[in-house]
């Protein structure tokens, strides 16, 4: 869910690809060592829905340096979706690629 100044709620699609070292995690079975995804989902709408944010685009940014920093993902690609955005379309967005 995304809130722009206007006070208009609008429902994003976000899709995240992440890169991490699973070897811990992996070597040990022990959720400690994992990314927990439900954590990260809960963080990123908490993000984009404390203060009004207006363009996709800023909402890309955020979503990126927020795992980058607070997660500690090595790279990310964040793909935010626009559904029903535009008439003749069945969504729109933007996809950006960072890393540490």
């Amino acid at each position: 869910m995304f809130m722009s100044g206007k006070k208009i709620h609008q429902s994003l699609l976000l899709d995240l690809d992440m890169a991490w070292d699973i070897k811990p995690a992996a070597a040990t079975d022990d959720y400690q060592f994992a990314l927990c995804y439900e954590t990260v989902s809960n963080r990123l709408t908490q993000l984009i829905t404390e203060q009004p944010i207006e363009l996709i685009e800023t909402v890309a940014e955020r979503v990126a340096d927020c795992l980058l920093q607070e997660f500690k993902v090595t790279w990310v690609k964040v793909t935010v979706m626009k559904p029903g955005a535009v008439a003749t379309a069945a969504s729109v967005g933007v996809e950006i690629e960072r890393s540490r």
